[in-house]
C-alpha cells in the first residue's frame, strides 16, 4: 500500500469515529527505537508500514446515550495570564526541542490508533507482547473501546474549539499527514489521551501485577500528543480524566464484562511473548518529568 492510500485509510477511519482529524499515524509502532544520539548525530527509527484494521471504530460498548457528560466533568481551558496556560506554553517550548529525535519518533508511534499494532503500545508496560497475533482477546477488547473513549470529548472540542498548538507556533508535526484535518479539530480535550489512559485502567484490570508500570504508560501515551506538537498538556491531563469515566459506564455493560473475562483468562492460559523494550524505555526517560 503507498504513502497516499494509507493516509487516505487513516483520513477513512478517522471520519468513522466521527472525529476526522484525531492524529493517527501511517507506520504503527516503531520497529526500532534508538536513543537520541550527541549532539549533531542522528537518530535511527526503523519502521515497517503495518496492515490496517478495516473494523477500526467500528464496535461500541456504549453509544452516544450512554456516555459521560464531558462538560460536566472537566473544567474548562487555561485562561490568558493563568498559571497553567504559562505551564502549557513552558511544556510546549520543552517539546520543540524532541523534534527529529528517539522521543519524536515514539510519538508518531504512539499516534497509530489505526493499524494491527496499534495495541502493542503497552506491550512493554505490560511485560508482555500485546497484539492481535499474541494476545487477540485482550486486542480486540481494547479496540472495542476505541469508539466511545474517542469520541466521548466531541461535544468539548467542539464548544471550546481551542486551537493546536502547531497552529500558533508553525512548526511541524510528528503526523504531518493528518495536519489538514487536525487544523479544523479542536485541541481541548485530548481524544487521543483518552484512549490511551482508558486502555491503560483496563490493562491494569487485567494485569494487576504491572498496574504501575501500565498507567505509568498510558500517561506518557498521552504526552505523546505533546511531543508531537498537536496538543497542550492541560489537553492531554482533561483527555486522561474523562478515561475513568468511561471506564465505570464500561463496568455496566454486561458484553464489555464478558469480553473483560475472555481478555483474562486468555492471558492465563497464554504463555507470555516477551517484547523487545530497550529503545522505548531511552526515549520514554527524555520526558519522564513532564509526566504528571
Amino acid at each position: 500500500m503507498g504513502r497516499s492510500m494509507r493516509t487516505a485509510a487513516v483520513v477513512v477511519a478517522l471520519v468513522g469515529f466521527g472525529i476526522a482529524g484525531f492524529g493517527i499515524g501511517e507506520f504503527g509502532r516503531a520497529g526500532a527505537l534508538a536513543a537520541d544520539p550527541p549532539a549533531g548525530g542522528t537518530a535511527v527509527v526503523t519502521a515497517a508500514p503495518p496492515a490496517p484494521v478495516a473494523t477500526l471504530g467500528a464496535r461500541s460498548y456504549l453509544g452516544p446515550a450512554r456516555w459521560p457528560d464531558a462538560m460536566a466533568l472537566i473544567a474548562s481551558p487555561p485562561a490568558e495570564g493563568s498559571e497553567a496556560l504559562r505551564r502549557d506554553r513552558q511544556l510546549e517550548a520543552a517539546a520543540l526541542a524532541l523534534q527529529g529525535g528517539s522521543r519524536w519518533a515514539l510519538a508518531r508511534a504512539d499516534a497509530d490508533l489505526w493499524s494491527a499494532s496499534a495495541t502493542g503500545a503497552f506491550s512493554c508496560a505490560a511485560g508482555r507482547e500485546i497484539s492481535p497475533a499474541a494476545t487477540p482477546r485482550v486486542d480486540s477488547l481494547l479496540r472495542a473501546t476505541m469508539s466511545d473513549l474517542g469520541r466521548v470529548s466531541g461535544a468539548a472540542k467542539d464548544h471550546y474549539a481551542r486551537q493546536r498548538p502547531f497552529a500558533g507556533n508553525g512548526r511541524p508535526i510528528c503526523t504531518p499527514e493528518m495536519e489538514q484535518a487536525l487544523r479544523g479539530n479542536g485541541s481541548y480535550p485530548s481524544g487521543h489521551a483518552t484512549i490511551g489512559y482508558g486502555w491503560a485502567l483496563i490493562l491494569a484490570d487485567l494485569i494487576p501485577a504491572r498496574r504501575a508500570a501500565l498507567l505509568a504508560r498510558g500517561r506518557a501515551f498521552g504526552d505523546s500528543r505533546r511531543v508531537c506538537n498537536v496538543h497542550f498538556a492541560s489537553d492531554i491531563a482533561a483527555g486522561q480524566a474523562l478515561a475513568a469515566p468511561v471506564l465505570e459506564r464500561f463496568r455496566q455493560d454486561p458484553v464489555f464484562q464478558a469480553d473483560l473475562a475472555a481478555a483474562r483468562a486468555e492471558l492465563r492460559a497464554a504463555s507470555p511473548v516477551r517484547p523487545s523494550c530497550a529503545g522505548e524505555t531511552a526515549a520514554l526517560a527524555l520526558t519522564r518529568k513532564d509526566v504528571p
